[in-house]
């Protein structure tokens, strides 16, 4: 396959777990790719607009299969020395309507082979370029260790009409994007993106390169739209731990990473010192290097990833000529 800038693969799934069978088809996809490239997951088990507390219940199987797919077609980029390489992933219900400017700008489309056809796509996918992709065999075994349960007994709200979460957000990777699509993928209604204020930045290693406040928006609200274009979202410079967490009632929910767990601690005695609502506080912790909700071999392959703004700045040093 020659190398060609924008690509977007389409993928149909039975179940929400680890898709270990389009391993290699992921990974063949980013080799081809030098820009972007954009996977849309399809299954009718996303299908849950008219019962939102699906989307909780979820939670911990939609984290998992973001962080699969994000981490296979991320270090197999790595691997090839495209560690600027855009990687984004949708989850589609196969009845919902494609956003009609989604092949813009695309070179080529992929779909797995063997998958059925998929309905409703816009005239700027079907115009393209269309190539098949052969898929793993699948390993029966495999994929009923695969399997997370989540329990019956869940006391969840049935949604979260605003959800909160923070970061810096610099050169937007898949660790970001995990965190973005998670927040997401709860709310009912807005989500609200507070995002660290270029003042707070000032001692970060390899400061020249790191993107401006202005450019981090953009690229986070783009990705934002693209998985979930129904919400409304509302992104924040932050100056301190709380943004709006600490003063606006009308959150219920925040969304943060396993190293940013000490600052949702301290959101708690803020938002209880003023007399504002508790939050119930969700945890992206499949992308800690720690993790046990991967199998033996993901988690070996998320070690081997290296899913930081650190890194990339410091790739970017190393590589500029």
């Amino acid at each position: 396959m020659s190398s060609i800038k924008r690509t977007v693969l389409f993928a149909h799934l039975h179940d929400i777990t680890a898709p270990h069978h389009l391993g290699s088809a992921i990974a063949s996809v980013t080799a081809a790719t030098t820009e972007a490239l954009v996977i849309v997951l399809v299954s009718q088990l996303f299908r849950t607009a008219e019962s939102p507390s699906n989307r909780v219940k979820q939670w911990d199987n939609v984290q998992r299969l973001l962080t699969y797919v994000y981490v296979k077609a991320t270090k197999a980029a790595q691997d090839l020395g495209k560690v600027l390489l855009d990687i984004s992933i949708m989850l589609k219900d196969p009845s919902e309507s494609f956003p009609s400017n989604l092949g813009n700008s695309m070179d080529m489309c992929f779909r797995i082979q063997g998958d059925p056809p998929i309905l409703h796509l816009p005239d700027s996918i079907e115009t393209l370029p269309q190539v098949s992709v052969v898929p793993d065999k699948v390993i029966e075994a495999h994929r009923q260790h695969s399997v997370r349960v989540t329990p019956s007994c869940d006391t969840s709200p049935s949604s979260y009409p605003v959800v909160a979460l923070g970061g810096t957000f610099d050169h937007l990777h898949a660790g970001h994007k995990i965190l973005l699509s998670m927040g997401a993928w709860i709310a009912s209604s807005k989500v609200i993106v507070g995002i660290t204020d270029d003042e707070l930045l000032k001692n970060k290693s390899n400061k020249h390169v790191l993107e401006s406040m202005a450019v981090r928006i953009e690229k986070t609200r783009s990705f934002l739209q693209l998985f979930r274009p129904d919400l409304e979202y509302e992104l924040v410079a932050i100056r301190d731990v709380y943004g709006p967490t600490g003063w606006d009632p009308n959150i219920q929910a925040l969304v943060v990473s396993v190293e940013t767990l000490q600052g949702a601690e301290s959101i708690d005695k803020k938002r209880s010192a003023e007399s504002l609502p508790p939050l119930r506080t969700f945890v992206i912790d499949v992308i800690s290097s720690e993790s046990e909700k991967l199998d033996h071999e993901d988690m070996e392959m998320l070690k081997q990833t290296k899913l930081s703004s650190t890194f990339i700045r410091d790739w970017i040093v190393k590589n500029t000529v």
